[in-house]
């Protein structure tokens, strides 16, 4: 078993920055493939960003491209990914997530673990 505690949200103003931390913990995730994913309310749960399992290959949603960028820490056991130009439409529910494949991640389908979320709020 895997557990994903997220933190690092907030309030922020349009144009500010976050950094998002997923810390895991039960197994080292180094194994497993992790991804971002947020849910706004009103609205269906969306991939946001995703690394393999080495952190060689990356990906990340139309809409975060060139804003967000996640990493991994393979020592801390820990995922981050760091918000720039935040827009109120990213306002929403950050989870944390690991999985067997990158492929799985990417597809937000056969997710083997999520962690409960961290609230992104985007306002003046």
């Amino acid at each position: 078993q895997v557990q994903l505690v997220e933190s690092g949200g907030g309030l922020v103003q349009p144009g500010g920055s976050l950094r998002l931390s997923c810390a895991a913990s039960g197994r080292t995730v180094s194994n497993y493939a992790m991804g971002w994913f947020r849910q706004a309310p009103g609205k269906e749960r969306e991939f946001v960003a995703g690394i393999g399992r080495t952190g060689a290959l990356t990906y990340y949603a139309d809409s975060v491209k060139g804003r967000f960028t996640i990493s991994r820490d393979y020592a801390k056991n820990t995922v981050y990914l760091q918000m720039n130009s935040l827009k109120p439409e990213d306002a929403a529910v950050y989870h944390c997530a690991a999985s067997d494949t990158y492929l799985e991640i990417l597809r937000m389908r056969g997710i083997d673990y999520w962690g409960k979320g961290t609230l992104v709020t985007v306002s003046s």
